[in-house]
């Protein structure tokens, strides 16, 4: 078998172990992980276990793996360097934490809600795209203003 479809067989099995671990804990329930936001309510905390559980195998994992010269699938490690963290992605998590407070939905659990066929997990896919869509054309907006305000060098 060549890279290439040890690359994408490896992609499949993560994918499929990371849906029915979705499943199996219930975190495709949008009322779940509301629950979880819920402190002054209802409050349910089995989504702080299967973070907490997530953590662990992520530390775990990421202190073994960084110690190899390239991937399981020999591709390079792309490790994000110290100090990366930055305005934009900051915001990012906010609207990211904003939406999934709202709705219930993360990208992993909206893809396997999809696959269920749930009318509300497709209407947040629809929104998720409009938002992808509307992100990347306001930050081209900002680079091209950017670009254009800067003072061109004498010829």
């Amino acid at each position: 078998m060549n890279a290439a479809w040890t690359r994408v067989l490896g992609g499949l099995a993560a994918a499929l172990l990371f849906g029915v671990g979705l499943v199996l804990s219930g975190m495709c329930e949008p009322a779940r992980v509301l629950g979880f936001l819920n402190v002054g309510g209802a409050w349910d905390p089995s989504l702080l276990g299967v973070m907490a559980g997530a953590v662990g195998v992520y530390a775990i994992s990421f202190r073994l793996l960084r110690r190899l010269p390239r991937s399981l699938s020999g591709d390079p490690l792309a490790i994000p360097p110290r100090g990366s963290i930055n305005a934009q992605l900051v915001a990012g998590a906010a609207l990211f934490g904003v939406g999934w407070g709202l709705a219930g939905y993360c990208p992993g659990p909206l893809v396997v809600s999809l696959g269920t066929g749930q009318r509300a997990a497709g209407v947040f896919a629809l929104g998720l795209v409009l938002g992808t869509f509307l992100a990347a054309r306001g930050e081209s907006a900002v680079r091209a203003a950017q670009r254009s305000s800067r003072p061109r060098a004498p010829a």
